[in-house]
């Protein structure tokens, strides 16, 4: 039977809220009044299918109670019209159907239910590109606020949070997959001891995701029965819905899965699926930038965030202080820095720190020991050869310049460096062009220099072992590390940070150190500095048995001259080394409290105004701020 109604006007309104519509919901409220008014109808309703249900999306002319969405199911499944009472259902695909009531002309109606389907779905994939455009706009914010967390606990957190804001879930776990055990571990597991929960690996739906590698949805009546409810009952929790995709890096290997559950206000959909496939592998990303798998469970690498862990400057020194505040101000720069220290002291730690807070960190950081660089392999090193140009030159190789470009270029022992290697160091730093050996193409670079050393290069300069145009090259700016045993209550900070790293590695939890062990640190020379307490700490990490380290296992090594050694080398009178010894010691200890003297005198167990008493007796630098001085103590230390 033909339609009797034109249907012209409604087919233009039709292509006109089509083309301007992005979403549904607007494209349904003008569509729908409009057809009703010239088709005749009683109402007309759009129902979508949400298992185990059906919704009614919008309706125009009746209630949502009213409209039979049971109705649509029928009409989907007869792929065709289907009726019920005085209601017309006719599928529209994708699950979705439209109805209509009291319709005057039938034949009309399902004339106009064709050209709405198309018109219709131009509206849908409009919507779902504006959505997942949206989606992958508030996703890279997401992960970009990830790449400013330092610890992997605090990442897992930061996941789910934004995994359960951005999908509508009611919660969200992270399960990371221990091979070795057999084992998925999900965290955060709220209401789990701990907040860390263990299955085995082919345990429900995650152990199907994990094995599989495709996703899964479950709940409300699909797939029921895979959610595991043994999880259930440990937590106390009841899965309603669940959606859960794997965890993938960018090599493929599967790291574990990425669990949502109880969608607020329905179920998850295709798109939630979809969505969260793409979190997860920016998530698989962040997880594998802050450690390896095996070290997953444990820690983060702020966002850059593999090198990140080593590059932390640990300490409240007010050396160290100053020096993370210069840092902050010159690292977006490109002036050239001298980072001066002992051997140990973490200069190269300095200099990656300057090149992942500049704009250059995504571009290579490149490190030189100078010192190790033999004459006649300088320039092959540092410029590059062609092919043939010496013996073992069987083919062409970039030097470091090149491999830095756009980067950083730290040559560490610049002091080391031959008169002759400088000549030619300079002459690249002045002209940014280098030539590789046995080469003549001029090769341009562009790189920002960090230089090192535990030289005093002024006096090299002067006694002619430096060249003085080259230090003002690289002295723009300069960083003093200070030695380790200057830096008081630092030593205590390190040795725990580095203590807990390796622990955190071996899967153990971290022993503490006992008063008796901290007095000793504290005491301790350290000539081989921070290298040497990172050694320490690695060995106790590995050989350390109980929660607690005692002061016999540290097994310090000191010096070859001792400051006891030092002061027995004295070839003054007793009186002289006592004097000596009662000086460094009221410096060691001063140095200790960073400068605080009340601190010190306290330590020292005397009160403040004595204590500068004391050290004017001794000769020392000494202010006092008018305190009142205590006679009753004026002979103590």
């Amino acid at each position: 039977m033909r339609s009797v109604v034109d249907l012209s006007p409604l087919m233009r309104t039709l292509l006109s809220a089509s083309a301007q519509h992005a979403q549904v919901k607007s494209f349904l409220g003008e569509v729908l009044p409009e057809a009703r008014s010239l088709l005749g109808a009683g109402a007309l309703a759009l129902a979508r299918s949400c298992p185990p249900r059906w919704v009614v999306e919008q309706a125009s002319g009746a209630s949502e109670r009213e409209v039979p969405a049971s109705l649509a199911a029928e009409a989907i499944d007869r792929d065709g019209p289907a009726t019920s009472g005085d209601w017309l259902a006719a599928p529209l695909g994708d699950g979705c159907a439209l109805l209509g009531r009291q319709l005057a002309d039938q034949a009309a109606f399902l004339e106009f239910v064709r050209a709405f389907e198309c018109a219709f779905r131009t509206v849908v994939e409009r919507e779902q590109r504006q959505q997942r455009l949206q989606r992958l706009e508030t996703i890279l914010q997401i992960t970009a606020d990830w790449r400013q967390t330092d610890s992997m606990e605090s990442l897992l957190k930061a996941m789910a949070e934004a995994a359960t804001r951005l999908f509508q879930a009611d919660r969200a776990s992270i399960f990371l997959w221990d091979r070795a055990r057999k084992e998925l571990v999900a965290r955060p597991a709220l209401g789990v001891k701990g907040n860390e929960l263990r299955i085995p690996d082919d345990t429900g739906v995650v152990g199907q995701v994990v094995h599989s590698r495709q996703p899964r949805r479950a709940g409300g009546g699909v797939a029921d029965e895979q959610i595991d409810r043994l999880v259930d009952r440990a937590t106390g929790y009841t899965t309603r819905t669940l959606l859960c995709v794997p965890l993938v890096d960018p090599g493929g290997r599967c790291l574990g899965a990425f669990e949502l559950l109880n969608k607020r206000g329905g179920q998850f959909s295709a798109g939630d699926e979809r969505g969260l496939a793409e979190l997860a592998s920016h998530a698989a990303i962040a997880l594998q930038n802050t450690q390896a798998f095996e070290e997953l469970l444990n820690k983060h690498q702020q966002l850059v965030q593999q090198a990140a862990q080593g590059l932390q400057l640990i300490g409240q020194h007010p050396a160290i202080e100053a020096i993370r505040s210069t840092i902050r101000r010159i690292a977006d720069t490109d002036l050239a820095i001298l980072i001066l220290g002992d051997n140990g002291t973490g200069k190269e730690v300095v200099a990656r720190s300057i090149h992942y807070l500049s704009r250059r960190r995504d571009q290579p950081f490149i490190a030189v020991n100078c010192a190790a660089l033999a004459e006649t392999l300088l320039e092959s090193e540092l410029f590059g050869h062609e092919r043939g140009a010496f013996t073992d030159a069987r083919e062409a190789r970039p030097g470091k310049f090149e491999l830095a470009s756009g980067g950083t270029l730290f040559l560490d022992e610049i002091g080391d460096m031959s008169l002759n290697g400088q000549a030619k160091l300079l002459r690249v730093l002045e002209e940014k062009i280098v030539v590789r050996v046995g080469g003549s193409t001029p090769i341009h670079t562009e790189v920002r220099i960090l230089a090192a050393t535990n030289h005093d290069l002024a006096a090299m300069v002067r006694a002619r072992k430096f060249r003085e145009d080259l230090f003002f090259r690289l002295n723009v700016v300069s960083l003093e590390l200070p030695p380790l045993r200057e830096r008081g209550d630092d030593v205590l900070l390190l040795a725990e940070h580095f203590l807990s790293a390796f622990c955190r590695n071996m899967g153990r939890r971290p022993p503490r150190f006992s008063t008796a062990a901290r007095k000793r640190l504290l005491a301790h020379s350290w000539p081989g500095n921070v290298r040497e307490l990172r050694n320490l700490t690695e060995r106790l990490a590995y050989l350390t048995a109980g929660d607690v380290v005692e002061a016999d296992e540290l097994a310090l090594v000191d010096s070859a001259a001792s400051d006891v050694e030092r002061l027995a080398e004295l070839n003054g009178t007793l009186a002289d080394a006592t004097r000596e010894f009662q000086q460094h010691y009221i410096r060691k200890t001063i140095a200790a409290m960073r400068g605080n003297m009340s601190g010190a005198a306290k330590r020292l167990g005397l009160h403040r105004s004595n204590l500068y008493r004391k050290m004017r007796q001794l000769g020392m630098a000494a202010s006092d701020d008018g305190d009142e001085l205590d006679d009753d103590h004026s002979d103590e230390l």
